[in-house]
């Protein structure tokens, strides 16, 4: 991913799902796709660290569903419809779940998703298209183009993180910001 071209400045903590401690010294933007493999590996390979920083008050997570105008891609938007802004929490399973079961359900056509979402998760279509415009609006203005893109502070980057590259730049922003 060339981050050189991401305007940084326009990548806002408005908006997306809020996760962890609003007070939290240490905000992490995450922009990503339910369908996208690379976000799942994102998820996979960081969740244990984020999820310690985030039970622990470090950190706020926000997740921005993109909604990416790609074939591959439009699967995940139609799940991205069904996630509830009015319980996060209740979303925040329903995420887990949907990577989860990545492999189950990412071959379905689109309308089977939805009914996937309907009948395994007991899911109720929402209106979220001013949040989802709003996502894809701040994406176009800081040129993001890729999911997972993730920003903490000045730092940008995709899944390819390690675990020791990620706990240094939280606990570089921490010092900063703590």
């Amino acid at each position: 991913m060339d981050i050189s071209v991401i305007n940084r400045n326009a990548i806002t903590t408005e908006g997306g799902f809020h996760f962890g401690d609003p007070e939290a010294p240490v905000k992490i933007v995450e922009f990503i796709n339910l369908k996208c493999p690379f976000c799942k590996m994102w998820r996979e390979n960081t969740s244990a660290v984020l999820d310690e920083y985030e039970k622990n008050g470090k950190v706020e997570r926000i997740i921005k569903h993109f909604d990416k105008k790609n074939p591959e891609l439009d699967k995940g938007n139609v799940l991205h419809t069904y996630l509830d802004y009015a319980d996060p929490e209740r979303t925040r399973e329903d995420i887990d779940y949907y990577v989860d079961h990545l492999d189950e359900w990412g071959s379905l056509s689109k309308e089977k998703i939805a009914t996937y979402a309907e009948e395994k998760r007991k899911s109720v279509k929402q209106n979220n298209t001013e949040r989802s415009e709003a996502i894809i609006k701040e994406t176009e203005e800081a040129n993001i183009s890729m999911v997972p893109t993730v920003v903490i502070g000045e730092h940008i980057f995709d899944e390819k993180i390690t675990e020791a590259e990620l706990k240094k730049i939280i606990e570089d922003e921490l010092l900063k910001n703590g």
